[in-house]
Order: structure tokens, then sequence, then C-alpha cells
């Protein structure tokens, strides 16, 4: 694990909500299964900062990957089960074996593979609790611009009006205003 995974590990294993929340995901045994996004991108830019509270979670972005079964139904019935898990928090489910087909790509080989042709590098991140309860912490980038306080469009998959209207409507440099914007 990279030096910086290691740190967002140890931050999350000090987080007993978020640590909470990795746990209700791991019991459903998803197959490739993560929190991702603002579940870890805003940990780390709130530690960053300086924040004594965790800034509220807009949403948990589960994603998955089960190719068996890329039904709609599916994810709203997980969110169900998280629901009841966990009552009160935004759960959003996506299977990202199906979202290739809602972003015109070719089929994604796994939820890493999906996190290549996200909008920002920053938020194509995501962790999990392994069986053996260790935290994981992946993106398919590398991630030293999240902790220089970073936020960069995909240079893999540039959507620079996806990027714009994002930054315009998120408040992540109101939130952290330390944020430098690196344009696309």
């Amino acid at each position: 694990m990279t030096p910086e995974f290691s740190q967002i590990a140890s931050w999350l294993k000090t987080d007993a909500e978020r640590l909470h929340l990795l746990r209700v995901l791991a019991d459903l045994h998803l197959p490739d299964a993560w929190l991702a996004a603002g579940f870890v991108r805003d940990l780390v830019w709130d530690r960053l900062h300086g924040h004594a509270e965790s800034t509220p979670l807009a949403d948990l972005d589960v994603i998955y990957f089960d190719a068996t079964d890329c039904r709609p139904e599916r994810d709203r019935e997980t969110e169900a089960l998280l629901a009841a898990q966990a009552p009160g928090w935004p759960w959003s489910v996506r299977n990202q074996a199906a979202m290739h087909l809602r972003n015109d790509d070719a089929p994604y080989g796994d939820s890493l593979d999906a996190m290549r042709f996200w909008v920002e590098v920053e938020s194509a991140l995501a962790a999990r609790l392994t069986a053996d309860g260790e935290i994981q912490v992946v993106s398919p980038f590398a991630q030293e611009g999240l902790f220089a306080l970073h936020l960069t469009p995909n240079p893999w998959r540039p959507r620079p009006a996806a990027f714009r209207q994002r930054l315009a409507t998120k408040g992540w440099l109101e939130r952290w205003p330390r944020l430098q914007v690196q344009e696309p």
C-alpha cells in the first residue's frame, strides 16, 4: 500500500462512523464492493483542512462489480438492505458491470477499472474492509494530488463540461478553500 493509502486507512480506522459503514457494507458480501468517492476523499480533505468535525456525507457511493446480475432492481434492493442495517444514511449503490452502458464506454473489467472513467482523479478513490478485517484503499490513479489539495480533471477521459459543472454545484471550494483546481 502506498504511504498515502496507508494514511487514509489509518484515518478510516479512527473514524468510528466510517468504520461502522465499512462493516455494514462488508457484511453484505457483494462482489468487488467498495465505499467510494466522497466517503474517502472528503475525509482526507477534512483532515488536511483541520476540520474538527467531518463534513456530512451527501451520499454513500457504493460500487460493486457483478456481471452475472446487472438488474437496476438489484441496486435498489441492495440500498434497502444497507438502509435496514444503517438507517438514515444516503446509500447510493451502482453495479459497475452495467455503468459502461450509461457512460457509453467499453465494458469495465472490475470496480477499479470503472473508476478510471470518473470525472475527477481525487474522486476515483475507494475503501473496503477485507475478509480479515483490514482496510484496503484503492484508486486507478496515483493520489499525490489528493494530499496536495488538488482537484484534477481525469486525464484518461477528459470531460471538461462535467468537471466544471461538478465544481460549480458540489460546494467543494467553499468547504475546503485551500483546494487548488487543476484546469482541464
